[in-house]
């Protein structure tokens, strides 16, 4: 029997752009979307059959956090996950303008009531921990021997997942002119890919620091056999209680895990600790300046059920934040169909995984939970309704090498 819920949602369907999503539930099969293209975009075609109709009344009530849900639970299954995924970010663009406008208006009533929220070191390493503790195991098996858990950039299609990860490390390094003379402070270890790489590669001094106690734990084992704990300090430490001086600042994949009214304490904190000719290089997933005031104050499946406390910055809101504490852009570089790509890898890990997670206690549920995760975030990147940057922010000293031998004065002619 039809269900209100399904009368309700069954004709938002018909609203279904740049492709077919045909739907199979207990009334029969039904075909919504003209299957037009979008601009140059070929039309996808996805095929979702409805075990429980329970998702509809889901749908209505939390959106994007019950269809996620409802999928974990084993409500309803796809042919192609993704594809369904990206249908859904299709039909859903031509929304966001007003969307848009409406939370840009709204800004100057809203922040400075929203920018009341005291700062909470405890509320935001619990949030950092909720993702990034629930188990080395898992990582293991979904990552590549670097444990790079961020974009990895691919030269070819058939490029190993390991090498895209230093290929995205090369870039970052190259960006900051990183040198065997550098003392590098790396906020967010990780498991230590970019510390054991800076040190091994370059020779150079680094300090890093985690909240996450199991990546503190991991990291420091693999420094050591590594060989590298003269080079690498790895810290437990919030990066607001951090002193002394670096050369130079690595965050990668780390500003999300930072509240949008956070940034002005983040800029803060690096220029204080930053040399005076110091130089910041961040990657980060953003979204685009004109739907950062939306996406902020809405909570979605992501920031739901994966990643609690996120936010998801834009670059204008970042150079905002850092221009006060005299850190100026230098450099940006966006690779977001990379992201795509490396989702992709960490999907089919986590389906050739099951069996071993489930050893680990990460039960069927679990495992629907976060292929849903992987493939929301590739339909994302996809239809770039969000993508990753490599920003670079230097404090007035900073002189890159090439600048300086562009403006070496001549010697004397004899």
């Amino acid at each position: 029997m039809t269900t209100l819920a399904a009368r309700i949602v069954h004709p938002l369907l018909t609203r279904v752009r740049g492709g077919t999503l045909e739907v199979v539930d207990s009334d029969g099969v039904e075909t919504f979307g003209p299957g037009a293209t979008i601009g140059d975009a070929e039309p996808i075609r996805a095929r979702v059959t409805v075990h429980d109709s329970g998702l509809y009344e889901r749908l209505v009530r939390e959106g994007s956090i019950g269809l996620g849900t409802a999928y974990a639970d084993g409500w309803w299954d796809a042919d192609d996950l993704t594809a369904v995924l990206r249908l859904a970010h299709r039909s859903l663009t031509r929304t966001h303008p007003a969307r848009d406008r409406l939370h840009r208006w709204a800004r100057p009533f809203v922040d400075p009531i929203a920018r009341r929220r005291p700062a909470d070191v405890q509320r935001d390493e619990e949030n950092v921990r909720s993702h990034y503790d629930i188990g080395n195991e898992l990582f293991t098996q979904l990552l590549d021997e670097s444990m790079m858990y961020s974009c990895a950039i691919f030269d070819a299609p058939d490029t190993p997942l390991a090498a895209a990860s230093r290929a995205k490390l090369d870039r970052l390094a190259a960006s900051i002119e990183l040198s065997a003379a550098d003392h590098v402070l790396e906020i967010g270890t990780g498991w230590g890919g970019f510390a054991i790489y800076a040190a091994s590669t370059f020779g150079c001094r680094v300090t890093t620091t985690t909240i996450s106690a199991e990546q503190y734990q991991f990291a420091t084992a693999r420094v050591h056999a590594a060989g590298l704990d003269h080079l690498v300090t790895v810290r437990a430490d919030d990066y607001r209680t951090l002193e002394g001086t670096f050369d130079k600042i690595v965050a990668i994949e780390m500003i999300e895990a930072v509240d949008w009214r956070d940034y002005g304490t983040f800029f803060s904190a690096c220029e204080s600790l930053l040399a005076p000719d110091g130089i910041i290089a961040m990657q980060a997933i953003v979204v685009p300046d004109a739907s950062f005031d939306r996406t902020k104050r809405r909570t979605d499946f992501i920031k739901a059920a994966i990643f609690p406390g996120g936010c998801l910055p834009s670059v204008g809101a970042l150079t905002a934040a850092a221009a006060p504490h005299r850190l100026t852009l230098h450099h940006q570089a966006e690779f977001g169909l990379h992201y795509a790509e490396t989702l992709r890898r960490w999907r089919e890990n986590l389906v050739g995984a099951r069996d071993t997670i489930a050893r680990h206690g990460f039960d069927d549920r679990f495992a629907r939970l976060w292929d849903f995760y992987f493939s929301y975030c590739e339909a994302g990147f996809e239809e770039r309704y969000i993508s990753v940057v490599q920003l670079t922010y230097a404090k007035p000293g900073w002189r890159p090498a090439a600048l300086e031998r562009s403006v070496a004065v001549p010697a004397p002619v004899a």
